[in-house]
């Protein structure tokens, strides 16, 4: 991992979230480490944090549900946020499924409160001292969830392998944040459902 004074490393530990601004021009890249966990990942204009990146959007303006290199993910005002630019992973991302929240949990069965991406989210922002009033549809980066033939999607264990990686550069002066998923009862996170660690850089 590059570590040089240009490149800034960081972790988000397992099952918790994290904000932080990504300057126009700066990529974020985001590793693989371990083959098995999945992010969410949503982005906000920082002189605007009403603008914020919208997958029905990007799904729209791409005509494309798994987006690649050189394409943009957009904000609900159309504009591009992040654009990819590199991805040495099978390029498998979700852009349909909601953040799991609470109540997803409880559905699943959990009796006791169960972390969340959607609570991770505004914990993150809060942290910064920003806010926002609901929970956008996240990028659920190396989330494996086909749509099948008969339109039913399925969830299904991560296509990475341990150091794949994908690099998104940012297109707009922006407030990033990263939910580790803490998901422990489908197999999104790997066949042993262990939520792990996400590592990622910030590079010039």
């Amino acid at each position: 991992m590059d570590t040089s004074p240009a490149a800034t490393p960081g972790i988000v530990p397992a099952r918790y979230g994290k904000a932080f601004r990504l300057s126009k021009g700066r990529t974020l890249k985001v590793v693989s480490e371990h083959g098995t966990q999945v992010l969410d990942l949503w982005a906000f204009n920082a002189g605007d944090i009403s603008e914020y990146m919208s997958m029905e959007h990007t799904r729209s303006r791409n005509s494309k549900i798994t987006l690649g290199v050189e394409d943009s993910y957009v904000s609900d005002r159309r504009r591009p946020m992040l654009c990819v630019t590199e991805d040495t992973s099978p390029g498998i991302h979700d852009t349909l499924l909601c953040a799991c929240n609470r109540y997803i949990y409880e559905e699943a069965g959990c009796t006791e409160y169960h972390r969340n991406c959607s609570d991770n989210l505004h914990e993150a922002l809060a942290e910064i001292g920003e806010s926002f009033p609901w929970t956008p549809g996240p990028l659920n980066v190396f989330m494996n969830t086909p749509v099948n033939p008969d339109y039913t999607i399925s969830r299904r264990p991560p296509a990475t392998k341990p150091g794949d990686y994908i690099r998104l550069k940012a297109e707009m002066d922006l407030i990033i944040v990263i939910s580790a998923c803490p998901q422990d009862i489908s197999v999104i996170n790997g066949p042993d459902k262990t939520p792990r660690d996400v590592h990622y850089v910030i590079e010039s």
